[in-house]
Order: C-alpha cells, then sequence, then structure tokens
C-alpha cells in the first residue's frame, strides 16, 4: 500500500515529520510515497488557494532523507505557455525521482514530460475522469489517475480498470464527494493568478459541514488490486480511517 498525504493546514513553524506523526498516526514512513501542499508561491497552483508556504525547504530535506517525496499541486485549470516559463526554478529545483506533479491542464502536463522528465505526473481528481476510456486515454499522458470519489463505492467499475496499480483512490473525502458542481475549482484557479476573482461554492456552510469527512473502507477496496490512496487530514477527534489504513 502506498499513500499520498495532505498537508493541509500546516504552517512551516510546524516540522514535517511532528506534523505528519501527528495527524496520520501508525502510517510508517515506507507507506508514504509522498506529501502534498504548498511550496513557494505559484500561479499554477489550484485546489485552494495560495495563502501561505505549507512545505519548506527544511521540510523537504527532512522528507527526502526518510524516503518520502513531495507531490506539487499544479492543478490550475489555466496555464499559458510563458507562465509555465515563469515557474521553470520552481519546477528545476524540486525535480528529483521520487517527486511528482499534480496537474488538471493537459497541456501543462505536456510540456512538464518534455522537460522534466523525473517528475511523476498525476492527473488531478479535479479532472472528473470517470470511464474506462477517458483513464485509457489519461494514461497516454499521466503516469497516475486520481479518480472521483464516486468511484470508491462502485466495484465493478474499478475490478475493470486494468492497469490498476496506476489508479489512485481517496481514502477519506470532504465536500468534493457530494459537491453537485464543483464550481470552487475554477474559481480558485482564477484567484491563484493573482488578478482578482472571487472564490464561488455551490454548497452552503450548513450543508458543507453537516457532510465532513467520509472515510472509506479501505478493506473493501485493497482486495480489488487498488494499493494507492490520498489522505486528507482528519479531524483532530477521528482517526477512524487511519485504523482502517494501517490493518493491512
Amino acid at each position: 500500500m502506498q499513500y499520498t498525504i495532505s498537508v493541509r493546514g500546516k504552517s512551516t513553524d510546524i516540522p514535517i515529520l511532528p506534523f505528519l506523526a501527528k495527524n496520520y498516526p501508525g502510517i510508517p514512513h515506507h507507506e508514504i510515497d509522498s506529501v502534498f501542499g504548498f511550496l513557494e508561491r505559484s500561479t499554477l497552483y489550484g485546489g485552494r488557494p495560495f495563502t501561505e508556504t505549507q512545505i519548506s525547504d527544511a521540510d523537504v530535506s527532512k522528507l527526502y532523507s526518510v524516503g518520502i517525496g513531495v507531490r506539487i499541486p499544479l492543478t490550475n485549470h489555466y496555464a499559458e505557455r510563458d507562465e509555465y516559463e515563469h515557474n521553470l526554478p520552481l519546477l528545476d529545483k524540486y525535480h528529483r525521482q521520487g517527486n511528482a506533479v499534480i496537474i488538471t491542464n493537459d497541456a501543462l502536463g505536456r510540456w512538464i514530460r518534455d522537460d522534466f522528465p523525473l517528475y511523476k505526473i498525476e492527473a488531478s481528481v479535479i479532472k472528473n475522469i470517470d470511464s474506462h476510456q477517458e483513464i485509457d486515454h489519461a494514461f497516454q499522458l499521466y503516469d497516475t489517475v486520481v479518480l472521483p470519489m464516486k468511484l470508491n463505492e462502485d466495484h465493478d467499475f474499478l475490478i475493470r480498470i486494468e492497469d490498476k496499480e496506476r489508479i489512485t483512490l481517496f481514502a477519506n473525502a470532504g465536500c468534493a464527494l457530494t459537491c453537485p458542481s464543483k464550481i470552487c475549482y475554477p474559481s480558485i484557479s482564477k484567484i491563484n493568478k493573482y488578478k482578482g476573482g472571487e472564490f464561488k461554492c455551490s454548497q452552503t456552510l450548513k450543508y458543507s459541514e453537516m457532510h465532513r469527512k467520509v472515510d472509506f473502507q479501505l478493506e473493501k477496496l485493497a482486495p480489488l488490486g487498488i494499493i494507492r490512496f490520498k489522505l486528507i487530514r482528519a479531524k483532530p477527534a477521528s482517526n477512524a480511517v487511519i485504523k482502517r489504513v494501517t490493518a493491512f
């Protein structure tokens, strides 16, 4: 089993290894493929508005020392060639075996593939790849594909995927699982360009609060041949998903 772990909510004042131990107890370092979060500022981030660096240079060094890579969430919907070239120093800094980038924009993925071959390139869940035909097409560019959370319950669909080792599922889920339109993603993509923009959400705060983290039953997914999972930060009061993860 391999896990890629979110460090959302972490500040650079908190060392990375104690953060992982506190928020993801019981997961040994050798099972963590990578962690994902914001490094230095970039207009190519998506998913969440960039407010501060979450993974410091010291954190990166510590991760490397225990065999954990970084996964950079360059999931912005929009990417121009000149903008990509402006971000070349960022990409060059972390270009090494074991690191990865998460991508929504296919053109950005192709540019990185050509110029930075050591990165693993992952198709973001934001792409909403939800058919076998779309998976096969994505595999032509992406090393791994993150599937929408709703497919965790469709075991017949998962069984019929041929290259299961290249599939990543969420071990737990937040508001994205029940969101009817996911309009937040393109709105955040615009915000992260630092040219204005407005956050948009299709769910009321009350609805979102009622549908907090959902812990998927990994003991039912692992036997299907799925070995790659993403973990988002659970509420401090709940370790349920961790208990399921460490059952294997």
